[in-house]
């Protein structure tokens, strides 16, 4: 039964920084994509970053250069580094894992994804 378990979301003003986390059982998080969404009230879904089983890492226009990806293999854990947020970047954040080893649709809708962790809340004011 694999599990995904999202921490780490808050209240933070704009200009700061939060770390998310997502906690595996169940579930290799250094043999597979996964991935970060979000979504804001009355917004589509969107795909955020993924990381593929060698490490690759890719990143929606919107965050690139202040969002990083990364993971812990030995905690089975995969991170959202959140740096210069802004108002924009609120919304509850996902954890999502495919049960392939490359990241497709990530930023075209999330198809394939098939785990899901429950969100954590980012508000940016």
């Amino acid at each position: 039964h694999v599990q995904l378990v999202e921490s780490g979301g808050g209240s933070v003003e704009a200009e700061g920084s939060l770390r998310l986390s997502c906690t595996a059982s169940g579930y290799a998080v250094s043999s597979y994509c996964m991935a970060w969404f979000r979504q804001a009230p009355g917004k589509e879904r969107e795909g955020v970053a993924c990381i593929n089983e060698y490490g690759s890492q890719a990143y929606a226009v919107s965050v690139k250069g202040r969002f990083t990806i990364s993971r812990d293999n030995a905690e089975n854990t995969l991170y959202l580094q959140m740096n210069s947020l802004n108002a924009e970047d609120t919304g509850m954040y996902y954890c999502a894992a495919r049960d392939s080893r490359v990241c497709v649709n990530t930023f075209a809708g999330g198809q394939g994804y098939v785990y899901w962790g429950q969100g954590t809340q980012v508000t940016v004011s």
